[in-house]
């Protein structure tokens, strides 16, 4: 009795999730024409902005005609940008908003509207959202010919109609990136120039440290930060937790609703009580201070940690090649190929990674060392978590099989995506049903019916050739 009375649970919970939700679906419309309104006025706002500096170059022109009939053949230089001042601090006190922060988005506005018009139309259109449209005009500025922003911009429009504002920001740059090498290179030297730690002072005695470094870098520091900040959370729980604390894979458990960082452990009154997010400031703080990590705060034994990054670099790059592609470093973009060189040199090992020419999509890995093969295939291909919009990386996911094991579900790479915990729930404990389209394709399809397509992030990113590669 007890056994079937549980499948009859079973398979009313079954029914309830293949319903249709036609309250979900309304809303669901409701929300998509709200935001098409939105992004309709935020770009007619983009364009006045766009027409402010027109009425500064006229205020310009005025001053320097008066000028000239006073007998000064030019403006003062420290008075050169007084219409701009001028204009920016009346728009800001009227929208209540910082003069430069005006200038800043004036200047934003008039690039995006002249040098990236159909991506500004397809805003107003509200085919995509702000961000999308800041995205494709920041990483676009700094291609150098009208041939090459006019082919930037008709691959970028094509990712932001499937991809979320955050991926959009590195596709972008990587498209960019491949099709003008010289110009990325420059944009980067120039921003590795103006690395720098700030200090910023905030309320109840806390103060904030910013360090603007190389993406490698940062990358590298805060990875590492993580993994020494979870050995202690762990080493915490296995000494004080109950088996309650932890989940059926051995994780700690995370609190319903929060971010990965809020860890929930059954620890006793006088156990420590950490998050994860406070431990790895802890440890933050214990290593520039001491050069070392204590064991009061890091636990012992964490010093071998090393971090972990990865960076996809074409072999050319790696060769010193300019015209081998940009190197790009998963969950951020494109970045120097110098230091994609120098981390080379320091490697233990390389995979290699062999995309299909026409698509950009990885074929295949290999490493001359024995290793997990599939594992370092799916994380070159995926380098994220596939849910449309996350950004979660690979490697703190879960590998999933789209259809399971149980179900005669292949351990294969046509049938295994990474999936971070959460949307990894979603997927076997909500309506929500995911299937594979091929080449690394993924569909969703949620509680209301519709369909949404999430591609690798190589092929969001990639430019195709301008001519067939070489035979072999």
């Amino acid at each position: 009795m007890h056994v079937s009375a549980h499948r009859e649970d079973v398979a009313d919970i079954g029914r309830v999730l293949d319903t249709p939700w036609p309250a979900l679906d309304r809303l669901v419309a409701d929300v998509l024409d709200a935001r098409r309104r939105i992004a309709e006025v935020q770009a007619e706002e983009a364009r006045l902005l766009a027409d402010a500096v027109g009425l500064v170059a006229d205020r310009t022109a005025l001053l320097r005609q008066e000028a000239q009939q006073q007998g000064s053949s030019l403006l003062r230089s420290s008075d050169a940008d007084l219409p701009l001042r001028e204009v920016a601090l009346e728009l800001g006190m009227a929208m209540r908003a910082s003069d430069r922060g005006v200038q800043r988005r004036m200047s934003e506005a008039y690039l995006l509207t002249t040098l990236f018009p159909r991506t500004h139309a397809s805003w107003a259109d509200g085919e995509i959202d702000a961000g999308h449209a800041w995205a494709i005009a920041r990483a676009g500025a700094v291609l150098r010919t009208s041939e090459d922003r006019a082919r930037f911009e008709t691959l970028a429009l094509e990712a932001a109609r499937t991809e979320s504002p955050s991926r959009m920001t590195q596709a972008a740059k990587a498209i960019a990136a491949t099709i003008d090498p010289a110009a990325f290179d420059e944009a980067v030297h120039r921003a590795a120039d103006e690395r720098s730690v700030r200090l910023f002072d905030l309320d109840d005695g806390m103060a904030r440290l910013i360090a603007d470094l190389p993406a490698p870098i940062a990358y590298a520091i805060y990875d590492s930060l993580t993994t020494r900040a979870r050995t202690i959370v762990d080493r915490i729980d296995t000494d004080t937790d109950t088996d309650t604390s932890k989940d059926a894979c051995g994780e700690p458990r995370r609190a319903r609703g929060d971010d990965a960082d809020t860890v929930v452990t059954s620890r006793s009154a006088d156990a420590e009580r950490r998050t994860l997010a406070q431990v790895r400031a802890d440890v933050f703080g214990d290593l520039l201070l001491t050069a070392a990590p204590s064991t009061t705060a890091t636990g012992a034994g964490v010093d071998a940690i090393s971090a972990r990054i990865q960076v996809t670099v074409p072999a050319l790059t790696l060769a010193g090649d300019p015209a081998g592609g940009p190197a790009m470093l998963a969950g951020h973009g494109p970045i120097d190929p110098a230091i994609v060189r120098r981390l080379a040199g320091l490697a233990p090992g390389w995979d290699r990674v062999f995309t299909d020419p026409h698509t950009g999509i990885p074929v295949a890995v290999d490493r001359y060392r024995p290793s997990a093969e599939l594992s370092r295939y799916l994380a070159a291909r995926y380098e994220r978590c596939r849910a449309p919009g996350c950004t979660r990386p690979a490697h703190g996911c879960d590998r999933d099989h789209t259809t399971a094991a149980a179900d005669g579900g292949a351990t294969a790479h046509e049938n295994l995506a990474h999936l971070c915990r959460r949307h990894h729930t979603m997927k076997h404990h909500t309506a929500w049903r995911v299937r594979h389209l091929g080449g690394g394709t993924l569909e969703w399809t949620g509680p209301t019916g519709r369909r949404y397509t999430d591609r690798p992030p190589s092929l969001v990113r990639f430019v195709p050739a301008t001519e067939d590669p070489p035979p072999f």
